[in-house]
């Protein structure tokens, strides 16, 4: 007879009562694949829509190939692929961060490849491709790791495929295991590399001349990977909205209950506001910022600072001593001040890194702010000492400031605080800072996610089997019943210039002023800061009335008539 203490044991390792049902949750599949319990791969046909950036030519000139297969047309299913290949060898990787669904793309993508193909894993993503870490994947596998949260099934890195050795590493992984096929699960840059790697793989990797299929996958919680109709949103944003929007809602509830106290919470999102701009809509708090917005109004941090401050004293004349108030993470790059001076920063210290390096710590502010402008120097002498010493902390690999780790909440709360005494507002002000980060990126996906994904999967495994290389899969009309569909990534790529030369990239989406979302949370600000009237989300649901609900940004960008998902 079982004892408590035996089914305690028996839950460890990822079977908790939670993680056991979930595995048997039924996803709904588009109607393209056919049966839900069985669905088949689709054939794809060019629809007469063509992509293209400002750099076209030049792309067309460094991926000639690529551009002459796919035409640049994106692509739409056409029905059940009654050809499709057999005994191909498909490897599959995470790249980048990671964000909840990523084990359903890897199952979608083993059920489509059916019993005929091989899937392959690679263990710590591109880094592991380049070494070979490769493992089969069997059918008990992705049954295990269906709709459970993170990327520890095969493990991520941030490793860029870029230069002749990597290429020429990869190649060999591609001949050593003899691929067919690798699918590359990331956001804009992984994409980009994706792009650069069906490009060098093209043509003569296999004795026969031929090359190695390279297909994309959309990924990134930061919600800065959209490409309109197509690509409505990338996979994982709507868990880790929920998430932050259940922890948001519940301070704002607990604001409500104490009465005496501010929020402060900073969200995930260096390059777009996306993530504060959901929230946002999910939990109606009296102090929503947005990046883009400051940067295109050109708003300097004394003029954000007293419009929080206004904000504060009006609640507390009105005996509202609390509130929440939401901060991008990345949103001191885009305070013009604070951009100028962090751009002269980054290139002052990579020009004078050796003597920096030297200076002791005491004297490192006035080493930097010796080669200043004066504008810039004063700037950063006016900032607290903690903010002084993430701005000289040391960069990223690819040589950009760690924005995550200056507390902007932090030094806003303190500005409210001494703009408050200035404007002879004296009102209790006590604050707290958060920032919700880490906490998003590994839940287990929501219902939305995890369909999404897993249809993602089966719109991957379709590409290959049908012969494709040089896509990125989506799948569309996520209100009225999806659509698999595939974007060439040559048409995305666009020139920027990153570490003192030009690359291609694929530009991050940034929150649009003139969007639906966006117009909807100005039309609302005003009342929201007012008085009370946020809302808690509660947690993300898999069974229930919530459960298919998609991202409020979304449904208001893609007009949707309501929030309701609806696949298959």
């Amino acid at each position: 007879m079982s004892t408590l203490p035996d089914r305690l044991l028996s839950m460890e390792k990822h079977n908790s009562i939670f993680e056991s049902a979930v595995r048997a949750l039924p996803l709904p599949v588009c109607a393209a694949f056919g049966d839900a319990a069985r669905p088949r791969p689709v054939a794809f046909a060019a629809s007469g829509r063509v992509l293209g950036t400002r750099d076209g030519a030049k792309v067309a000139a460094s991926f000639p190939d690529s551009v002459a297969a796919s035409g640049n047309a994106v692509l739409t299913s056409s029905g059940i692929n009654g050809n499709a290949a057999r005994g191909r060898r498909v490897a599959v990787l995470f790249s980048g961060g990671p964000a909840a669904g990523g084990h359903n793309i890897v199952c979608g993508l083993k059920r489509a490849l059916g019993p005929d193909n091989t899937l392959l894993g690679v263990r710590r993503g591109p880094k592991g491709l380049l070494e070979g870490n490769l493992f089969e994947i069997g059918d008990a596998d992705v049954d295990g790791v269906i709709n459970t949260g993170g990327f520890d099934f095969l493990g991520t890195d941030r490793t860029k495929i870029k230069t002749a050795a990597q290429l020429g590493q990869a190649r060999e992984t591609c001949i050593e295991h003899r691929l067919d096929a690798i699918v590359i699960i990331g956001g804009d840059d992984s994409n980009t590399n994706a792009a650069v790697l069906a490009e060098f793989l093209f043509r003569g990797v296999k004795a026969d001349g031929t090359g190695v299929q390279v297909i994309g996958v959309p990924k990134t919680i930061d919600g800065d990977l959209q490409i309109g109709d197509l690509l409505p949103i990338s996979f994982g944003f709507d868990t880790a909205t929920r998430i932050y929007g259940e922890m948001t809602g519940n301070l704002l509830q607990d604001t409500r209950s104490s009465l005496k106290y501010w929020h402060f919470i900073k969200l995930m999102g260096r390059s777009a506001s996306h993530v504060t701009l959901e929230v946002a809509l999910q939990t109606k708090p009296a102090i929503t910022l947005i990046s883009e917005e400051v940067a295109e109004k050109k708003q300097s941090l004394s003029f954000i600072v007293d419009q929080i401050a206004r904000i504060v004293a009006a609640r507390a004349d009105k005996g509202i001593n609390h509130g929440v108030a939401l901060i991008p993470e990345g949103l001191i790059e885009f305070i013009p001040e604070m951009n100028a001076l962090i751009a002269e920063l980054n290139d002052a210290l990579a020009r004078h890194a050796a003597e920096f390096a030297a200076v002791p710590d005491a004297e490192k502010t006035a080493f930097a702010a010796s080669r200043l402008t004066p504008d810039n120097a004063r700037l950063l002498a006016s900032l607290p000492a903690y903010v002084v010493r993430m701005l000289l902390a040391e960069r990223d690999s690819h040589g950009n400031l760690q924005v995550s780790l200056i507390p902007t909440e932090r030094l806003l709360v303190d500005m409210v605080k001494t703009r408050l005494g200035e404007i002879g507002a004296r009102i209790p002000f006590a604050a707290h800072c958060h920032f919700l980060g880490y906490e998003g990126r590994c839940g287990a996906p929501t219902l939305f996610d995890a369909a999404y994904t897993y249809n993602l999967g089966l719109t991957a495994g379709s590409l290959i089997l049908d012969g494709r290389t040089g896509y990125m899969a989506t799948v569309g009309g996520l209100d009225r019943g999806g659509a698999p569909q595939a974007i060439p990534l040559t048409g995305l790529l666009n020139i920027e210039r990153r570490h003192g030369k030009d690359e291609f990239v694929i530009e991050k989406a940034l929150v649009r002023m003139d969007s639906p979302a966006m117009r909807y949370l100005s039309s609302r600000r005003a009342a929201w800061a007012a008085e009370d009237l946020f809302c808690s989300p509660g947690p993300r649901q898999l069974w229930g009335e919530a459960a298919r609900q998609m991202p409020i940004s979304v449904a208001l960008n893609s007009g949707a008539e309501s929030l309701e998902f609806r696949i298959g």
